[in-house]
């Protein structure tokens, strides 16, 4: 037997091996494939929830994307009225009633004469301004109140004019708005001048308005608008907007546009390209583009079946059997993680839809070879130094 390699050398090689390897240790990148798919089982200390550890199919994908929640400007909220033609609270009105002679009502009232074509003269009468009360009603004389809170001009001097038949002779009457108090759109949050705006009969539109306050402080594509009206809220992208014409909606008096700086991101760990917090935009993006994005899965280290996506879900987007007697979080969401084999080619069509949220972690394990290897090369860096010192000593 070599004497380099004597029963006591190799016991002082062993011993020097497990003092300096601790027997056991090896450094680790994060949990494997097999760490991770346990939680189904046993659950995690670490979170109060169950968690669910689902693959990514095709079924999977459409019902998350199903229950994305987006909402669309034209859907939810709807073109507002343009001004002028729904009367407010406060607005003041211009009323001017017209007879045709012999006219009866208004007729000696000296009024404001115009030539019919018959050659005989009508005679019109304006009304001092009336400025609509709290209920919504003006006072008209010798028909009295007149509700118009939430009517057209149109309406209004429909209805006038039927009160008046009867009374004045074949009665014509004309409805303008002098001043409106409720023409005002007010716009907030993460823009160069928040202000009150006033609208005009034009019927101005969202993006309008945000160029009339100098428009948004922060990059386009990190921007969510909100829009309150009423009871109903609802948000986009404000890049969203501006690639769809139809959501750039017009806008009504007393609507509230808040601009939100709202930055996206996600983070990649484990085995991928890049490892680090990456942001992305508020259209959102799908777990292809997140893959390119991290530069895609390191070669010698991937475990190709081991890619995934740790998210805390809402419960209305997992099948129906995985909600039953699961704890949610406090939030109410439920602990998610989606697996991911990149090693079938008929992922990477369910890739391009599948979305990628705000929070997400996107981790990638090690393949099994990549740890025997860290043993062999802890062994390797451990062992040859001790081997060599024993060789020499004497």
């Amino acid at each position: 037997m070599n004497p380099i390699f004597s029963a006591p050398r190799l016991a002082l090689l062993g011993a020097v091996v497990c003092a300096t390897s601790a027997c056991s240790i090896m450094p680790a990148g994060g949990p494997s494939t097999h760490a991770v798919n346990k939680l189904a089982d046993k659950g995690s200390t670490s979170i109060n929830g169950d968690i669910k550890i689902i693959p990514v199919t095709d079924v999977v994908a459409r019902r998350v994307i199903a229950n994305e929640g987006s909402t669309y400007f034209a859907d939810t909220i709807g073109d507002g009225t343009p001004v002028g033609s729904m009367i407010g609270r406060g607005d003041v009105l211009d009323i001017a009633v017209w007879e045709a002679p012999p006219a009866a009502l208004f007729g000696s009232g000296g009024g404001d004469p115009r030539i019919v074509s018959s050659g005989a003269t009508a005679r019109g009468t304006t009304l001092p301004e009336q400025m609509v009360d709290s209920d919504g009603r003006i006072t008209i004389p010798f028909i009295g109140y007149v509700q118009v809170a939430g009517r057209t001009l149109q309406q209004v001097a429909q209805t006038i004019r039927q009160r008046l038949i009867g009374m004045a002779h074949d009665p014509q009457v004309v409805v303008r708005t002098v001043r409106s108090a409720t023409t005002n759109v007010t716009v907030v949050g993460d823009v160069a001048n928040s202000a009150r705006v006033p609208l005009t009969a034009r019927g101005e539109r969202l993006l309008e308005v945000l160029a009339t306050v100098g428009g948004v402080k922060q990059p386009i594509n990190k921007m969510t608008v909100q829009i309150t009206r009423g009871g109903r809220i609802a948000s986009m992208p404000l890049e969203g907007v501006i690639k769809d014409p139809r959501q750039n909606i017009r806008l009504q008096p007393d609507d509230v546009v808040t601009a939100l700086y709202q930055p996206y991101s996600f983070t990649a760990l484990g085995a991928a390209g890049r490892n680090e917090e990456l942001p992305f935009e508020g259209t959102g993006i799908t777990l292809s583009q997140a893959l390119g994005r991290i530069a895609g899965l390191q070669d010698n280290r991937a475990n190709t079946r081991g890619v995934f996506i740790f998210r805390l879900e809402k419960p209305e987007a997992v099948d129906p059997a995985m909600r039953v007697n699961a704890r949610l979080t406090p939030d109410g969401k439920l602990p998610v993680i989606y697996q991911i084999d990149v090693k079938d080619p008929g992922i990477f069509f369910v890739a391009q839809g599948f979305p990628i949220k705000d929070k997400d972690v996107l981790y990638v394990s090690n393949a099994p070879l990549v740890d025997i290897q860290k043993f062999v090369n802890v062994i390797y860096s451990t062992v040859l130094p001790v081997a060599t010192a024993v060789a020499v000593a004497p």
